[in-house]
């Protein structure tokens, strides 16, 4: 079977529901990951996501920030759940979903200065990676598992719309390129957006709200992922490259978050 998986910073799933219920009848994943839900969970639209055929829900929210969703077409069972937020945040929620364990994050942003010791957001931002990578070390890479979220990296040069520039900008600094790699390397995950695009084709997922068009600006930055482990390299390929895709079309509805969502295809 196909399996459709969605990541997507909805920033205010109350704000954007009738978006998401847009996005799943245009695109119809079988799983959306959502971040920053921004409410807690009595107060999520679980009706809403119900009837738009998501009768499956983990949700894990906070008060005012953060917060982080899984709604699934298909029936979920539990995964393991990974604390490793230090501040205690509403970072990470899990499930599984047709045995593929599904791991979908909120990344801290990390502030504005790149400095751990000056900065507490940006050493909060690197603890999380660093533990995170202490966990995915201990796992097996033939485990079926896919992280999804915004990770608040984009971690390559056409990642972003000017390389030299954001060098010196928090979400792609080297010390957070490195810190990504390094959770990247520990158990082989494949980052699919970029393995089908190639090195040198240029992708983003978020646009500053302060561009009055954000098309013409094009300051883009691919901050959403969603990577697999090599178990999953084959259910991958079935697609051949190309289903992993950024919906960058969804950016530009009326009143939109200002990341757009990302899917891949898995034949599980």
């Amino acid at each position: 079977m196909q399996l459709r998986i969605a990541s997507w910073n909805v920033n205010s799933v109350r704000l954007r529901t009738a978006h998401l219920a847009r996005f799943a009848q245009q695109q119809t994943p079988d799983v959306i990951c959502m971040q920053e839900i921004k409410c807690q969970a009595p107060e999520f639209p679980a009706q809403e996501l119900m009837d738009a055929g998501y009768p499956h829900l983990r949700i894990r929210g906070q008060k005012g920030w953060h917060g982080v969703a899984i709604a699934s077409r298909l029936p979920i069972e539990d995964a393991p759940e990974l604390e490793v937020c230090r501040e205690g945040h509403a970072r990470t929620v899990s499930a599984r979903v047709a045995g593929v364990e599904i791991q979908n994050f909120y990344i801290p942003a990390g502030g504005d200065l790149p400095d751990r010791q000056a900065n507490g957001k940006f050493d909060h931002k690197l603890d999380f990676f660093e533990r995170l990578t202490r966990l995915m070390a201990r796992r097996d890479p033939r485990d079926p598992l896919v992280i999804a979220g915004d990770l608040n990296v984009a971690p390559g040069e056409f990642d972003v719309w000017n390389h030299k520039y954001m060098s010196k900008v928090v979400s792609h600094t080297p010390v957070e390129i490195e810190a990504m790699r390094t959770l990247q390397d520990s158990l082989g995950f494949i980052d699919l957006a970029r393995a089908a695009a190639g090195e040198t084709e240029k992708l983003a997922s978020w646009w500053s709200y302060r561009a009055a068009d954000f098309r013409v600006s094009n300051r883009g930055l691919r901050l959403d992922h969603l990577w697999i482990t090599p178990g999953l390299k084959t259910a991958a390929a079935a697609f051949k490259g190309g289903a992993p895709r950024i919906h960058d079309d969804v950016r530009a509805w009326e009143r939109p978050s200002d990341h757009a969502p990302v899917t891949i295809d898995l034949d599980v």
